[in-house]
């Protein structure tokens, strides 16, 4: 009886003037059972798949920095006041805002983060950063077993040291298991930099919301130290040179006194010339150590003005929050997304089955 009724469709399909598609819908209808066994099962299968795959959490911060763009622009500005033209200069810095996503890519700035202390939200993880990747991060089932199956064909990808250890990373030379976790850094954390506003937005992705909020309140605050300490390298080069200075005066200028106070008072009623020149001299060569002190001490003093005013201010434009909400993934959408798809797929083996 189904193959008459098939037959009749498929005279339906074949008519050259125009489809049917009454005759079509029929026809697919009555595969209704096929689709309730393909769709039920999709959403089910995709259901039970997608449960196994853990949730995470994003937090965003975005920064706006300072650096010295006038220095450039009066240099230019002179330049074309005497018939020279050298270009825009937007800044000193070798490292302008454009490298930041360079800089927090780098090894060295994720092996930095492996030793910060974390805690989760519930309070069950307080441990580094470094173990709780290695150790505390949830995997679907096929993950694992591809893991466990990766470790019995290669054993010997296993880590060499202790993983408990909170210091001695060495940059230079990793382990396989450290530089697993620095590429798990590198990919959970992005950076981008607004052209035209030079604005920094940092976010960072985790499976614990308050992991997720420390974490990327750490890399903001381990940027802004390392930018502040390149910005003032060579001021408080400057300035330490200028506090030995100072400090070797004064211990000069100190010792001359104390030289120049013995004398005159063992010296107090001596009527002779000679003991009246020495003490003149005396008294010019502590004048000439006192000056020196004073002239280092402002020294110094200045050097101090130059690392605050070389030191950079950065505004948080957006703060680090814990999220409330996770990310993903998106359960209901991959759910809707599969059962579509089979629809879609049933579908295609259904006309070609009527049409035959």
């Amino acid at each position: 009886m189904r193959n008459n009724n098939v037959n009749n469709y498929n005279m339906v399909f074949l008519t050259p003037a125009k489809v049917d598609y009454k005759a079509v819908v029929k026809a697919i209808w009555s595969y209704k059972r096929i689709y309730a066994i393909v769709l039920f099962s999709t959403a089910v299968l995709s259901s039970l798949l997608i449960i196994c795959v853990p949730r995470y959490y994003t937090c965003s911060i975005k920064l706006a920095p300072e650096y010295d763009a006038n220095v450039g622009n009066s240099i230019s500005s002179l330049a074309s006041s005497v018939g020279f033209d050298i270009g825009g200069t937007p800044s000193t810095d070798a490292i302008s805002p454009t490298l930041y996503p360079d800089l927090i890519g780098s090894r060295d700035f994720q092996i930095s983060l492996f030793n910060i202390q974390v805690k989760n939200l519930d309070g069950s993880i307080n441990t580094s950063y470094y173990n709780y990747l290695r150790k505390n991060q949830k995997e679907a089932w096929w993950t694992k077993f591809m893991s466990y199956i990766g470790t019995k064909i290669l054993p010997s990808s296993k880590e060499q040291r202790g993983t408990d250890k909170s210091v001695g990373f060495n940059s230079f030379r990793l382990t396989k298991a450290e530089l697993d976790v620095a590429e798990q850094i590198h990919s959970n954390v992005k950076c981008t930099v607004d052209k035209k506003t030079d604005v920094i937005s940092l976010s960072l992705t985790d499976q614990d919301p308050l992991i997720c909020a420390t974490m990327i309140d750490s890399i903001r605050m381990k940027l802004q130290t390392f930018i502040t300490n390149y910005r003032t390298n060579k001021a408080r080069t400057d300035m330490e040179y200028y506090r030995r200075l100072m400090i070797e005066a004064k211990r000069d200028y100190e010792q001359l006194r104390q030289r120049y106070g013995g004398y005159s008072d063992a010296n107090t009623d001596v009527l002779l010339r000679s003991y009246q020149l020495k003490t003149e001299e005396l008294e010019n060569e502590m004048q000439l150590k006192y000056n020196t002190y004073i002239g280092m001490s402002t020294q110094y003093q200045a050097a101090k003005a130059k690392v605050q005013q070389k030191t950079p201010a950065f505004t948080t434009l957006q703060g680090a929050t814990v999220p409330i909400k996770p990310t993903g993934p998106k359960r209901m959408s991959f759910v809707l997304v599969m059962v579509f798809l089979s629809f879609m797929g049933t579908t295609v083996y259904v006309l070609r089955q009527i049409v035959k």
